[in-house]
């Protein structure tokens, strides 16, 4: 199955709470509401520089997604 690089997410036991799925490494659910992110991935001492890097630019990329998918609800 091949998946979207986003997935928007809820649950009624977190009613103010705004997730956004990153399916693409690394592996994330970011809570958008707090910005509290939980990984998927078991990051070791050598992948600190890149995680550091593709993480920003991958918080960024969920913002953007979630963004543009509530402006096509406005439309």
């Amino acid at each position: 199955m091949t998946l979207p690089k986003f997935i928007l997410g809820d649950n009624t036991e977190y009613p103010n709470a705004i997730f956004v799925i990153h399916t693409e490494f690394p592996r994330f659910i970011i809570n958008l509401e707090d910005d509290e992110v939980e990984w998927f991935e078991d990051f070791d001492a050598d992948d600190q520089d890149e995680l550091e890097t593709e993480t920003e630019q991958a918080i960024k990329e969920a913002t953007a997604f979630y963004d543009a998918e509530v402006a096509k609800y406005d439309e």
